[in-house]
């Protein structure tokens, strides 16, 4: 085979159905670097967001090169049209599912129900802090690495050392002891 870079589009799209070990993974670099900017710029049209159209860009290009491993796409020579008919295939999707979404939002989000916050309502933070200081470690980096660090119940578990599920049972009792102790009268120390 020629050098990758030399190759025609059908070629390469031929070298990821062939799996070849040597060629195989050359050919799908140089096709995701050929096709990678083109669904992109089509995203970003289509979508009018540039985290959407990255995310287009992974899907597409990962189902493409799966079917073209598992010998789904019928003519590789035509593998840019293959990759357009998935695009706008994906767009049209995602557009079908946000429209969905906004459709139930209006019928079940009704905007008297969600009140607004109480203006002089204030998080008291020195009695957080306490409060934290009163779960026990474990409780305490689960909250801490849940909501600050924004990481999932897999990944906390993974960092602590415990299964996914315990960090939800973890999680829940250290939030519900935080509601106790900030709702509570009695003065914290």
């Amino acid at each position: 085979m020629q050098t990758t870079f030399d190759c025609s589009d059908g070629d390469l799209a031929r070298a990821v159905a062939a799996r070849d070990p040597e060629s195989g993974e050359a050919a799908e670099s140089e096709l995701y670097r050929r096709f990678a900017p083109r669904v992109r710029l089509y995203g970003l049209r289509h979508l009018r967001d540039e985290d959407a159209a990255r995310d287009l860009v992974q899907q597409v290009m990962l189902l493409t090169i799966e079917k073209l491993r598992d010998g789904s796409v019928r003519d590789v020579d035509q593998i840019a049209s293959f990759v357009l008919g998935v695009s706008r295939t994906m767009v049209k999707d995602l557009k079908r599912i946000e429209w969905r979404r906004e459709k139930l939002r209006e019928v079940f989000m009704v905007p008297d129900t969600i009140a607004a916050p109480v203006e002089d309502a204030t998080l008291d933070v020195d009695r957080l802090e306490t409060c934290l200081a009163r779960l026990a470690e474990r409780e305490r980096m689960v909250v801490l690495l849940t909501f600050y660090a924004e990481k999932t119940a897999g990944e906390v578990g993974k960092e602590l050392g415990v299964k996914e599920g315990n960090v939800r049972v973890i999680r829940h009792r250290a939030v519900e002891r935080l509601r106790t102790c900030m709702t509570s009268r009695e003065v914290v120390q």
